[in-house]
């Protein structure tokens, strides 16, 4: 009878660690641009008794200032705060950086994840409040070990790459991540140590992923040369006429999927000048002109989804995305300065768009409709329930540029299919990165921790 008692005391003592244990198996997952996790495996940490008391002194001296922060820090996955300000500073960015420094931020923020997963496992190190039950908890118990910080290692990557591709917001991006590795140890989630050496991590991957990429955007100056004639777009500053050279990541080139030439347009724009614009349409053009939906959505997705509490998955699903907006853009850009295709308002200067503002840059093929091919696609293999929906969004923003009078619908038609083909070659990538596997039966928590 003993006997059994202690077997099934056992059982349920590995059950308890076992569900502790989140994606124990991460650290093995494919990396972009490193060559693995294990490549950057941590030395371990001092005891946990060495700092406890700093912990406990924090949050004996917590005020509401320090509240408020762990609050703010607390939203979202270990990278939610990073995201939005990354891609509000590439659409304000008028250089060829912006796209890659975004791109960067999903990926190296997801490899030095990888990394510290694996070093997380290896040593398995305590949180404070499981180490010390006077710890109070002030944000959702983490069921991985402490150290490395994981909200730490994506503060790492952000303040390398905003340091070197905005070195003007360098200062502040450091105070933020200051205040964000505060707010962990007043949480009592993190010892100072696991935030400093999450912090080193994701700096140090982040600044070898910039060294790796530094010629992937292009290194020549346009020469000013536009094609003459009719049927050829206009302008005076053409916007990012190079970003169709940028090096890709998930493609092999730019121009991988490049499609045919644009038709002679006197069909499409018959049929925009019978189309009698509607409340909705225009409601639907100015929807899909004046906000980042896909970007939204992919936010609202990770919270739904509660993946903002297992920081790997999270970190993979944006790792995606970024790579998907940056081939995205960069071949549609590709095909755009290869063609150079007019837009309405120049191919029959008596047509007056609903969207007044037209874009400075070539119309074929749309960039609405390639990137909503794109992340329909992506997002319908990340959160397959919900395909359909993905998928009559991408068309709803193909079409708004139509609507907005903007786009021929032949425009729209060619970067709707340009982009599911790039969505399709980065699903195949991700297939292969080892997430997708089941689970493997989860080791048991070694004997000895580190500390």
């Amino acid at each position: 009878m003993r006997k059994n008692l202690s077997f099934i005391a056992a059982a349920l003592l590995l059950a308890a660690q076992l569900h502790a244990q989140l994606e124990p198996d991460a650290g093995n997952w494919k990396t972009w641009f490193i060559s693995s996790g294990k490549e950057y495996r941590l030395a371990p940490p001092p005891a946990w008794k060495t700092e406890i008391a700093e912990v406990l002194s924090r949050q004996k001296n917590l005020d509401s200032a320090g509240r408020q922060q762990i609050i703010y820090w607390n939203a979202g996955a270990p990278g939610y705060r990073w995201q939005p300000m990354m891609f509000r500073l590439w659409m304000s960015d008028t250089t060829y950086n912006g796209a890659l420094a975004y791109m960067l931020l999903g990926t190296a923020t997801y490899d030095a994840t990888v990394a510290a997963w694996d070093t997380k496992y290896a040593l398995n190190r305590s949180r404070p409040f499981a180490a010390d039950s006077r710890v109070k908890v002030y944000a959702p118990k983490p069921e991985s070990p402490s150290f490395p910080c994981e909200h730490s290692v994506a503060a790492g990557v952000a303040v390398a790459l905003i340091s070197h591709f905005y070195p003007a917001m360098a200062d502040s991006a450091r105070h933020m991540a200051d205040r964000l590795m505060a707010s962990r140890i007043d949480a009592g989630v993190a010892f100072p140590s696991d935030t400093r050496a999450g912090f080193e991590l994701g700096k140090t991957i982040a600044e070898i992923e910039i060294a790796k990429t530094k010629t992937y955007t292009p290194q020549m100056i346009w020469d000013g040369k536009q094609p003459e004639g009719p049927g050829f777009w206009r302008g005076e500053a053409p916007a990012s006429p190079l970003a169709g050279r940028s090096k890709t990541v998930a493609l092999d080139s730019s121009s991988q999927f490049r499609p045919g030439p644009p038709p002679d347009y006197a069909k499409d724009m018959a049929e925009l000048k019978n189309f009698k614009p509607s409340f909705g349409s225009m409601a639907n053009a100015y929807f899909f002109g004046s906000q980042p939906f896909w970007e939204d959505l992919l936010h609202k997705k990770v919270f739904e989804y509660n993946l903002h509490l297992n920081p790997p998955r999270a970190a993979r699903v944006y790792a995606l995305a970024a790579i998907a907006y940056y081939d995205g853009f960069v071949s549609c850009w590709d095909a755009k300065y290869t063609y150079w295709g007019i837009r309405p308002e120049q191919y029959d200067t008596t047509f007056q768009p609903v969207l007044f503002q037209s874009p400075p840059f070539p119309g074929y093929p749309s960039g609405h409709a390639a990137i909503s091919g794109v992340l329909s696609e992506l997002y319908a293999y990340l959160f397959p329930a919900e395909s359909a929906y993905f998928r009559r969004k991408a068309k709803d923003a193909a079409e708004s540029r139509f609507q907005g009078g903007i786009h021929f619908r032949t425009d729209n038609e060619v970067g709707l299919e340009m982009g599911r083909k790039v969505g399709d070659v980065i699903i195949r990538k991700a297939k292969a990165d080892g997430a997708d596997k089941a689970p493997a039966e989860a080791k048991t928590a070694s004997a000895g921790r580190a500390d």
